[in-house]
């Protein structure tokens, strides 16, 4: 689903990532770990196609997206990508449903069709109750869950997530991880996770730890 090989990421002096290449299987759960500072959200930014490498090469399902430019990585991103971080990003003067639309509206889906495909994913997440209610009149769980439902509208290969338990307390932190590995049984739906949270991660296919800008893989 995901091939990522030899990237190199430098910001003038200072190199970030250092000969990193790692391959994500369809349906796995895969987590990355490390220290602050240690590259993990710049790799997570690069194989998602946030960010370009220094070197290297990003295949996700198929295509090298990083020849990708313009409408057609913009395209491509919200066709086949999810993301999911640990401040929601919801747009605040819209409802849960909106937002949860948004991707698929943007992307060309028809509304009637993208709001019956809200509607599946809002019952399917236990947020249906909340469909009308802005940002604001919903818990951290309540946001993080129209933010997860946002990044599945499009039926994406792979969801990104970059620490998205790190604005959660420890309940809703645990839903969460049930969550994902519920979405992978239910869905098959990929996941590539930056975390600081050791219960996800252990609950992941795969632990891969960063370490000075190099990929550990033998955690």
């Amino acid at each position: 689903m995901l091939k990522a090989t030899h990237i190199n990421k430098s910001y003038q002096q200072l190199s970030v990532l250092k000969d990193v290449s790692l391959e994500v299987q369809k349906s796995e759960i895969v987590s990355i770990v490390g220290a602050s500072g240690a590259g993990k959200s710049t790799l997570l930014h690069i194989i998602s196609t946030l960010d370009n490498p220094t070197s290297g090469s990003v295949w996700i399902d198929g295509i090298e997206v990083l020849r990708l430019r313009g409408k057609s990585l913009a395209q491509f991103r919200n066709q086949k990508l999810g993301f999911v971080f640990q401040f929601h990003n919801l747009l605040p003067e819209f409802s849960a449903q909106e937002n949860i639309c948004m991707p698929a509206w943007l992307g060309g889906m028809a509304r009637k069709e993208a709001e019956k495909k809200s509607e599946e994913l809002m019952q399917y997440l236990g947020i249906w109750e909340r469909r009308t209610h802005l940002p604001s009149e919903m818990s951290g769980g309540e946001q993080q869950r129209t933010a997860i439902a946002r990044a599945l509208i499009n039926s994406p290969a792979i969801v990104f997530a970059d620490e998205p338990s790190g604005n959660l307390d420890a309940e809703n932190a645990k839903e969460l991880h049930q969550l994902f590995l519920k979405l992978r049984q239910d869905k098959e739906q990929t996941f590539v996770v930056v975390t600081h949270n050791a219960e996800l991660a252990q609950l992941s296919d795969r632990v891969l730890e960063i370490k000075q800008g190099m990929l550990n893989y033998d955690k």
